[in-house]
């Protein structure tokens, strides 16, 4: 999209509301500042005066912001022209703003603020993977039933590997496969053996005779490396949750319900993600993965980017791009493109302003449970256990997750993981155990069951 169409179609500046004052929606209120055809003049947190922290910290002046606790409030302050702070949604629904955008992270309160977003007739730009792994599809076509969009927001890797696979795919490049690189890089120092990720580290890491790829057996190399780093987790709820909702806006697919997840440095990608005829761990084309990217200190990091691996069906441009730099597998078959970035709230404005302006959702017009996230027990469980939720990543002690094929949920269905969040166990549950909705002490009144049943019925009625 050429910059100057969004002004072009621009009568007035978008108008959103931003729920939950950490992290992304932190990054995206002190961007929104910037942006010239974005206003971001509501806040609402867990208190208003969090959220009257958020926007202090977002660079907007003391004197501007009025901490409202009630409709009447901030209905005043809007005409006035100030900033709001509040700790409900509901207070601020009726304002005449465009687009609320939802980062709070938490799938119960997202859900939540969905419905009260659809009911006001507002657009939605969905930042909660955890609400949308559950009932994204269905919250989608429940808004467009009021003609409003429910987007996911680049800055994301859920919207960036959308875009970029569906880019490989329009340009007629053969998929092979697609993925992120996971949060946090494998930093190895050769010369101590020191191996860190984000706030681990282990020293004597024995990972210096498994540093070179060369023409050693992947399957092999892969396994050596997994060996070496078995004290930190191989593994993350939030990996799987992303790509997940992928997986439902595109159709790509898992090669394992739980991703192989190698230990891999940034050349090796389109070498370890090929056929397995070509030397790679896949069975299929169109897959779906995540690596844990291992570097040097000085090395160039990911950044927590996004990937696709195409054949290389011209041989001849493809060995003319390697020697421009383009990285490409060992056999030449496969090569990588990629976008090494997800900078947060900082780049979500366009995904808002296609909303608000083009009326263009980031998922597409397919976007359907093909896939469900699923709860599995990593440890065993006792009854009467509550599956809490928690840590910056979102995550649920001794308990983790995999893709499953979507279906209805039944008592004997497997639990989506957040829907399992904060609930109670009925009976014991076993290490590598499907946790089943029937094992679940559930609310059924809730606005997230609500939706659930809702997506069911519209999807798998028939």
């Amino acid at each position: 999209m050429n910059y100057h169409d969004y002004y072009a179609k621009a009568d007035r500046p978008v108008e959103t509301c931003v729920v939950g004052t950490g992290g992304f929606g932190q990054s995206f209120l002190a961007q929104a500042q910037r942006v010239p055809l974005m206003n971001a003049r509501i806040a609402v947190d867990l208190t208003a005066e969090s959220a009257a922290s958020g926007l202090r910290a977002a660079g907007i002046e003391p004197r501007k912001i009025r901490v409202c606790e009630s409709a009447r409030d901030a209905k005043i302050a809007w005409e006035r022209g100030d900033y709001i702070a509040t700790h409900d949604l509901a207070c601020v629904s009726d304002l005449p703003f465009d687009v609320v955008v939802e980062a709070t992270g938490q799938p119960q309160a997202a859900a939540r603020h969905a419905l009260i977003a659809v009911e006001a007739e507002k657009h939605l730009a969905l930042v909660t993977k955890e609400l949308d792994s559950v009932v994204g599809p269905g919250l989608k076509a429940l808004a467009a039933e009021r003609g409003r969009i429910v987007t996911t927001v680049d800055g994301d890797q859920p919207s960036l590997l959308i875009g970029l696979a569906t880019w490989a795919e329009v340009m007629g490049f053969h998929l092979v496969a697609a993925g992120k690189s996971s949060e946090y890089d494998f930093v190895f120092d050769r010369s101590s053996r020191r191996l860190t990720s984000s706030e681990r580290s282990a020293e004597n890491v024995d990972l210096e005779g498994h540093w070179n790829l060369g023409e050693r057996d992947i399957g092999e190399i892969l396994a050596a490396r997994s060996n070496a780093i078995a004290d930190f987790p191989q593994r993350a709820v939030p990996d799987l949750c992303e790509l997940m909702v992928v997986a439902n806006a595109t159709g790509l697919q898992p090669d394992r319900f739980d991703l192989h997840a190698p230990l891999a440095r940034i050349n090796e990608v389109p070498t370890i993600f090929s056929h397995r005829a070509n030397g790679g761990i896949l069975t299929g084309d169109r897959r779906l993965d995540v690596f844990h990217c291992l570097r040097k200190p000085d090395e160039i990091s990911f950044a927590g980017g996004v990937f696709v691996v195409i054949r290389c069906d011209d041989a001849k441009s493809w060995d003319m791009l390697a020697q421009k730099g383009h990285i490409v597998s060992r056999t030449g078959a496969n090569a990588m493109v990629f976008l090494p970035r997800h900078l947060l709230g900082l780049e979500a404005a366009t995904s808002i302003l296609d909303v608000a302006i083009h009326q263009i959702s980031g998922y597409g017009s397919d976007y359907r449970p093909r896939y469900d996230l699923i709860a599995v027990a990593s440890e065993d469980l006792p009854a009467g256990r509550v599956l809490s939720m928690g840590g910056h990543h979102h995550t649920i002690s001794e308990v983790t997750a995999e893709f499953r094929p979507a279906a209805p949920l039944t008592a004997i269905a497997p639990a989506p993981f957040y829907l399992a969040a904060d609930c109670r166990l009925t009976g014991p549950i076993f290490k590598g155990q499907e946790i089943r909705m029937s094992d679940l002490e559930l609310q059924e009144t809730s606005a997230l069951m609500r939706l659930r049943r809702g997506q069911d019925a519209r999807f798998f009625s028939h």
